[in-house]
């Protein structure tokens, strides 16, 4: 019996509260949205009770404002990333489509011939193996001599140039990379400087920097970082004007005769999946 009076008792007590604060809540209600003339009392209760809820609320909308603020700024930061890598992409292109047209127009002109060296076609390819102890050296894919793929044909990505073709058998043919350790060829390259071109020899790769390394450019030349490097199509091997990388940093050689440039290329050398072979047309 005493605890059915005590549970009863807190049921009342509870209730009683409850209806105590739903009053107190009406009546602070009603003095905020009231329009007519308020007590003393009345407007000290509506003026603590405004007060208290700006200390409340400027917290809240402080960190609202932030946290908006921010994603503000990680959408313009997208934004801004997006368009960098469309205006990098455009000036490839661009530089690639000025290359075609200069060799169209200097090779027809002069030499009257309807194939320039920067014309040719594309064999798709799947990388099929790649050997973990040699990763940085060569791939294999699944074209050969049956696709019409032969030695030293030039091999590229979306990106640019990866390598070339070094043994065919005949459904499948091994490719040299760019970042092999034992560069046997070395590739003639031009870097855009102003409206003219400097040319240097692609030599090699420092594996632990990254960087493909350039030489024989002169100290006169000045070469900017960002400069795309593109090939001259000399040596009867790769086309002209495919895409290697751009300029990160220039020093001089060891005997302080020449500048040896640093290039980087935009190719993912440890992500290749799918390549395209250049077959020229000629």
């Amino acid at each position: 019996m005493y605890r059915k009076k005590n549970k009863t008792k807190k049921k009342k007590i509870i209730i009683i509260c409850i209806v105590f604060l739903c009053l107190i809540f009406g009546f602070i209600v009603n003095v905020i949205v009231t329009d007519r003339e308020l007590t003393v009392f009345e407007k000290a209760i509506k003026d603590s009770v405004l007060t208290v809820q700006k200390i409340i609320s400027y917290p809240i909308d402080f960190i609202i404002g932030k946290i908006d603020e921010g994603k503000k700024k990680n959408q313009m930061y997208d934004e801004y990333n997006d368009l960098k890598n469309k205006l990098v992409q455009y000036q490839k292109y661009q530089i690639e489509n000025e290359e075609l047209k200069k060799q169209l127009d200097e090779m027809k002109k002069l030499l009257d011939i309807n194939v320039a060296l920067s014309e040719y076609t594309y064999i798709n390819a799947t990388v099929i193996s790649r050997d973990l102890n040699f990763w940085s050296d060569t791939i294999i894919i699944n074209r050969g001599e049956h696709d019409g793929v032969t030695v030293d044909m030039p091999v590229v990505v979306g990106e640019g140039l990866i390598g070339k073709v070094i043994q065919t058998s005949t459904f499948n043919s091994t490719v040299r990379l760019l970042t092999a350790t034992d560069v046997v060829e070395k590739i003639s390259v031009k870097i855009k400087s102003g409206d003219d071109y400097v040319y240097g020899i692609l030599s090699g790769y420092d594996s632990k920097t990254k960087t493909h390394i350039i030489e024989g450019i002169s100290q006169t030349n000045t070469i900017e970082k960002g400069s795309l490097v593109t090939t001259t199509g000399m040596g009867d091997i790769f086309p002209a004007g495919i895409v290697i990388g751009e300029i990160t940093g220039v020093r001089t050689d060891t005997f302080d005769l020449s500048n040896v440039l640093e290039m980087q290329s935009d190719v993912n050398f440890d992500n290749i999946s799918y390549v395209t072979i250049l077959k020229r047309n000629i």
